[in-house]
């Protein structure tokens, strides 16, 4: 995965931008009754400005504080793809509550309530969404963009 710099700011880049378009249209679907055509189009208006607080937050806290999170329970020595679900495990448990205040914020009616109401619908989404689904595919795309010597064949 990324080893440098300017790779880890595409990687995160990548991740937050399909985390998050995949929470506004959940978040969109929930506001409007359900999934059109139209759904995918609306969320696109709030990508401005939740990717980068999505990536800010990424970048800058939440990567480091899951991974030692991630390892009160994993151990060096286990498995890296093991070790790669723990980390995402433990981003999506601090990114969800944080994107949903902001969210709510934002875009709502902001109370706890309303809060604690929005995390509580977003949180088995955001785990599924990233464990099954953006996870996977954002390590896909950062494979095809930084090929390594040893992955040529």
């Amino acid at each position: 995965m990324p080893k440098t710099l300017f790779e880890k700011i595409v990687f995160t880049i990548v991740m937050a931008t399909i985390m998050v378009y995949g929470m506004i249209v959940y978040n969109v679907a929930l506001a409007t009754g359900g999934v059109t055509n139209a759904t995918f189009a609306m969320a696109l208006s709030e990508i401005p400005i939740m990717v980068p607080a999505a990536f800010i937050l990424e970048f800058f806290v939440v990567e480091k504080l899951a991974t030692k999170l991630a390892f009160t329970f994993m151990r060096p020595t286990d498995r890296p793809q093991f070790i790669t679900y723990a980390i995402s495990l433990m981003i999506v448990c601090i990114m969800c509550p944080v994107m949903s205040l902001i969210a709510t914020v934002l875009f709502k009616e902001p109370s706890f309530g309303t809060w604690v109401h929005t995390v509580g619908c977003n949180f088995p989404m955001a785990l599924c969404w990233q464990m099954f689904y953006c996870g996977p595919l954002s390590r896909a795309i950062f494979r095809l963009l930084f090929r390594r010597g040893e992955n040529k064949q």
